[in-house]
């Protein structure tokens, strides 16, 4: 196991990824759902090996998580340019928004208390940085890129559905950073 880089798994998690982005663009969405599952499967694997051979690092922390974002993006674009479905990519600009929003509502506050010396690590986290709980989570992403792919003639209401509860979320991770930072 050793011998395997925790960094090669999470670039062919990527790779993968892709592939699971292009099948659905072409309309092949059990193909595309396959590998989309094969995808949060290594996307699992590499942060596990990485903690078991220990050789986490800040790199590869940062890459798998720049490299999902990538794929949480990725995927529903892809399903917006592959259905005929008026209005698909207007709201699909408000799910990539609440995207957009949700990363910067936990992704700052993270770095701060890292700095502080008060995130993962003091904590007891296995992530690299700290990672507050909400609503809309890694499960629940999965969940519902899932249901856009399986259903991708109700992406419309999916869409907004899920922009709706990440948009929840970021109330929540912003009550959670007021919380943590509060007087210091």
């Amino acid at each position: 196991l050793r011998r395997i880089r925790p960094t090669s798994i999470t670039l062919l998690a990527f790779g993968v990824g892709s592939a699971a982005a292009a099948a659905i663009w072409r309309q092949q969405y059990m193909l595309g759902l396959i590998l989309w599952l094969l995808n949060r499967l290594l996307d699992g694997l590499d942060g596990t090996l990485a903690r078991i051979t220990t050789q986490q690092t800040d790199f590869g922390g940062y890459l798998d998580i720049l490299l999902d974002t990538v794929m949480y993006a990725t995927i529903p674009t892809a399903l917006a340019f592959s259905v005929d479905t008026p209005h698909a990519f207007q709201v699909l600009i408000l799910l990539l928004i609440s995207f957009y929003v949700n990363g910067a509502s936990w992704m700052y506050v993270a770095a701060l208390l890292e700095k502080r010396r008060a995130g993962a690590a003091a904590s007891g986290e296995l992530t690299t940085v700290t990672m507050p709980s909400g609503l809309m989570e890694g499960t629940e992403t999965i969940v519902f890129i899932m249901l856009f792919i399986v259903f991708p003639s109700a992406i419309i209401p999916l869409f907004i559905l899920m922009a709706l509860l990440t948009f929840a979320t970021v109330g929540q991770r912003l009550i959670w950073g007021a919380r943590a930072l509060a007087g210091k």
